[in-house]
C-alpha cells in the first residue's frame, strides 16, 4: 500500500516540481551522515494502535510513522486520516502497508494486535491465539529490522513479551513490555487525588504482573522527595492498611472500568506507550516501570520470565534495572506474581 500522492508530482505527466520549485543555493553539501532519521513502527490499527500512532504523531518523536495491519481498507483510511491533519503536525513522513517490508529499518516497533476474546473462551485458548499471531508478527519485524527495539503492548503483555522475545532472537535488553508503566501512573494520580497534590511530584510504583497480581511497593512512595510511610511513623500518624489495599485495588479495577463504560481503553496507553518510545528513542535514561527479564532479580527464580520493574530505559533499550529496596513482603509477593506469569508460560509449550 503505497502513501498518498506527493505534492511534487504535480506537474504535467506527474512531473516532479521539486527543482522548479526551489532553488539551490551555492556550496552546499550532502546532509551529515550522522543526523538520526528516527522511524517507528506500529502493528496493529485498533483503538491502542491509534491512540499511540496519534500521541507519537503530536509529540514529534518519530521522523517516520508506519502502520501495519491485516485489514487494508482500515488501514489506508486511517493512514489518510493522519496525512490529512499535517498542516497541523510536526512533519512526519507517514505510510502504512499489509505487507511488514515497509518496516525495514525501524529504530522501534510497537505491537498493539492481538485477537479478541470469543464469548465464553478461555484465557489460555485466547492466549494460544495470540502466540499463533505473534508467530506471523514478530520473525518479519526481526528479519526487516534486525537492530530494532520491540515494545509489547498487547495483553496478557507479560507472556506475550516473553514470547516475543523467544520469536525474535534478540537479546533481552531490546524487547520490553509496556507493563505496569500505565497502572502506576493510575497509582500516582490515585495517591495524588487522596493527598491534593500534582501526580508528577507522587514518585510510586506498580511492579510484577500487569494483572490482578500486581504489586504496589507502598515502602517506597515518597512526595516531594520525602518517603510517605516513614514520615506518617515518625509523625505518629496512623493509617489503615486497608485503605492502602483498596487503592492497589483501584488501580486493578481501573481498566475494568473505563472498559465497562466505553468499550476499550486508549488514550492512557496511547500516552503511556509514546512516553516510553520518546524515553528510548531520545536517549532519556528515565525509569519506567516496564516489563523486562527478570530472572535473577529479587530472588526471581524458576525460568525465564517477563516482569515489570523499574528499569532505566535509552537508546540500548532495557540499560538496567533500579536497585529499589522491597521490603520482604513486596519481595514475597513480587516472586508471587512471577510464578503466577510463569505457571501459564509452562502450558505453552514454547
Amino acid at each position: 500500500m503505497q502513501k498518498s500522492a506527493s505534492a511534487s508530482s504535480l506537474g504535467p505527466g506527474g512531473l516532479d516540481l521539486t527543482q522548479a520549485f526551489f532553488k539551490q543555493i551555492q556550496n552546499t553539501a550532502p546532509p551529515s551522515p550522522t543526523k538520526r532519521h528516527t522511524k517507528i513502527s506500529v502493528i496493529g490499527v485498533g483503538n491502542v494502535g491509534m491512540a499511540i500512532a496519534q500521541t507519537i504523531l503530536t509529540q514529534d518523536i518519530a521522523d517516520e510513522l508506519v502502520l501495519i495491519d491485516v485489514n487494508p481498507d482500515k488501514l489506508r483510511g486511517e493512514m489518510l486520516d493522519l496525512q490529512h491533519a499535517a498542516a497541523f503536525l510536526p512533519r512526519t513522513k507517514i505510510n502504512a502497508s499489509v505487507d511488514y517490508s515497509v518496516t525495514v529499518g525501524s529504530d522501534l516497533c510497537i505491537v498493539t494486535a492481538g485477537a479478541r476474546q470469543n464469548p465464553g473462551e478461555s484465557r489460555l485458548n485466547l492466549l494460544q491465539r495470540n502466540v499463533a499471531l505473534y508467530s506471523k508478527i514478530i520473525p518479519p519485524l526481526a528479519k526487516y529490522s534486525p537492530d530494532t527495539i520491540l515494545l509489547i503492548v498487547s495483553n496478557p503483555v507479560d507472556v506475550l513479551t516473553y514470547v516475543s522475545w523467544k520469536l525474535s532472537g534478540f537479546p533481552s535488553n531490546r524487547v520490553i513490555g509496556s507493563g505496569t508503566n500505565l497502572d502506576s501512573s493510575r497509582f500516582r494520580f490515585l495517591i495524588a487525588d487522596h493527598l491534593d497534590v500534582n501526580a508528577q511530584d507522587v514518585q510510586a510504583y506498580i511492579v510484577g504482573e500487569h494483572g490482578d497480581s500486581s504489586v504496589a511497593l507502598w515502602s517506597s512512595i515518597s512526595i516531594g522527595g520525602v518517603p510517605v510511610l516513614s514520615f506518617l511513623k515518625k509523625q505518629q500518624i496512623a493509617y489503615e492498611k486497608e485503605t492502602l489495599e483498596n487503592i492497589h485495588k483501584a488501580v486493578i479495577d481501573s481498566a475494568y472500568e473505563v472498559i465497562s463504560l466505553k468499550g476499550y481503553t486508549s488514550w492512557a496507553i496511547g500516552y503511556s506507550v509514546a512516553n516510553l518510545a520518546r524515553s528510548i528513542l531520545r536517549d532519556q535514561r528515565k525509569i519506567h516501570p516496564v516489563s523486562v527479564f527478570a530472572k535473577g532479580f529479587y530472588g526471581i527464580d524458576g525460568g525465564d520470565v517477563f516482569l515489570s520493574l523499574p528499569a532505566q530505559l535509552g537508546r540500548g533499550g532495557v540499560l538496567g534495572v533500579t536497585n529499589i529496596h522491597l521490603t520482604d513482603e513486596e519481595v514475597l509477593r513480587l516472586k508471587e506474581s512471577a510464578k503466577t506469569i510463569l505457571e501459564v508460560q509452562s502450558q505453552l509449550g514454547l
